[in-house]
């Protein structure tokens, strides 16, 4: 099993420190789900691991050997990054076919047969222009590149930003398919969260430049409750577990806690509880000021 680890990374843009000594290793074999707010430092932190942005301080290493510089081990790499060309850039006066065969270049594993069936998949016309296409279709070409290039380690930041419900389907069977198929680690930042928290074996949650928690994603939820009731009652039942986000309504209140692994959440029956999915359970971790 190959592993992917970062130890006491830190990354600093001037004066401003937006990665805070963070700890991680990625297993093989595996699907993640990345999710945090906007500015938590997602995009920084794939880009640190694939070796597209150095770190300020720590390591990070593929199976003991450095990424950094190191042509192996980025062979072993993908990061399929979220493409916005501006007007007048050298990226969005490239055209789609341009872009991909300068992609395959980069990949050691390119496999064109996949690119090609996947162009056809998603309508792509590849002699358009990345400036001239939709945000949709810009997310469907960095779904062909992070596909096509087979790296072991595949990250995918945003993939389905701009894509329909159909498309995004379409995305999420096609990510199944090829794990199921190879084996293949991917790694997905996203914002849609519950449509795509099926799919994630673990989730990790990055906020404010900090892994806030690394989990199993099943057993994460299932020790996540929502309380709500008499405010007396509910705070009575949340003294059990750790506590992440309260609301009041008059003389009722809710509450979504965690419980240690193996506890058991016993409550006055007069009391409701719920299970949140996912994206409830992000709101409530993170969701505060």
């Amino acid at each position: 099993m190959s592993k992917l680890t970062a130890q006491a990374l830190t990354k600093s843009y001037g004066k401003k420190e937006v990665l805070h000594n963070i700890d991680l290793t990625l297993e093989s074999g595996k699907i993640y789900g990345l999710i945090g707010r906007n500015g938590a430092g997602k995009t920084t932190l794939l880009s640190i691991l694939t070796a597209q942005n150095p770190a300020t301080a720590g390591t990070i290493t593929l199976d003991g050997q450095p990424v950094w510089e190191n042509p192996e081990v980025l062979s072993q790499l993908c990061f399929s990054r979220e493409l916005t060309p501006s007007n007048g850039s050298g990226l969005a006066a490239m055209k789609i076919k341009e872009y991909l065969k300068i992609a395959s270049t980069f990949y050691p594993y390119w496999d064109k047969e996949i690119a090609d069936s996947l162009v056809q998949k998603f309508h792509l016309d590849i002699k358009q222009k990345l400036g001239k296409i939709s945000k949709g279709m810009l997310s469907m070409v960095t779904i062909v590149t992070a596909m096509a290039s087979k790296a072991p380690f595949t990250f995918l930041d945003e993939p389905v930003a701009g894509l329909d419900v159909v498309a995004r389907e379409q995305f999420y069977q096609l990510l199944l398919d090829e794990y199921t198929e190879t084996g293949r680690t991917f790694i997905i930042s996203t914002h849609i969260i519950e449509e795509a928290s099926d799919i994630f074996e673990e989730v990790i949650i990055v906020d404010k430049g900090k892994i806030l928690l690394k989990e199993n994603t099943q057993e994460l939820l299932d020790r996540a409750y929502h309380i709500s009731g008499h405010e007396d009652l509910v705070k009575a039942a949340r003294q059990q577990a750790q506590l992440y986000h309260e609301e009041h309504i008059g003389r009722s209140m809710g509450a979504t806690v965690l419980l240690q692994p193996g506890q058991e959440l016993e409550v006055s029956p007069e009391l409701r509880v719920q299970k949140p999915n996912l994206q409830k359970l992000f709101v409530a971790l993170c969701g505060e000021e």
